[in-house]
């Protein structure tokens, strides 16, 4: 059974900090691109940062850049997600995916993890 369990989330201040992490079983990690999502209400499903099954720099959405840093665990089968110098425009409901095709576009997405909400006061 496929699972992907994401933890993490929480209230924090502007400027604050929080660490996501999914854990991933019932697939082979290596064979999939996996990532981070987020959806903020009213608003479409994003890709916030991933690793695409070819390698080489992990993608990361603009506006995340310089303080989101995602990183992998191959052996224990976990993706994290460090966020800095979080921003109200980043409260949304953040999701665990991953995808055989390998290359991480919501549409594309084989497994989703449930959501863990992040929310950032001003």
């Amino acid at each position: 059974e496929v699972q992907l369990q994401a933890s993490g989330g929480g209230l924090v201040q502007a400027g604050g900090s929080l660490r996501l992490s999914c854990a991933a079983s019932g697939f082979t990690f290596d064979d999939y691109a996996i990532g981070w999502f987020r959806q903020a209400p009213g608003k479409e499903r994003v890709a916030v940062s991933c690793f695409s099954r070819s390698g080489g720099s992990a993608y990361y959405l603009d506006s995340v850049k310089g303080r989101f840093t995602i990183s992998s665990d191959n052996a224990k089968n976990t993706v994290d997600l460090q966020m800095n110098s979080l921003e109200p425009e980043d409260t949304a409901v953040y999701y665990c995916a991953a995808s055989s095709v390998g290359i991480c576009e919501s549409y594309l997405m084989d497994y989703w993890g449930k959501g863990t909400l992040v929310t950032v006061s001003s």
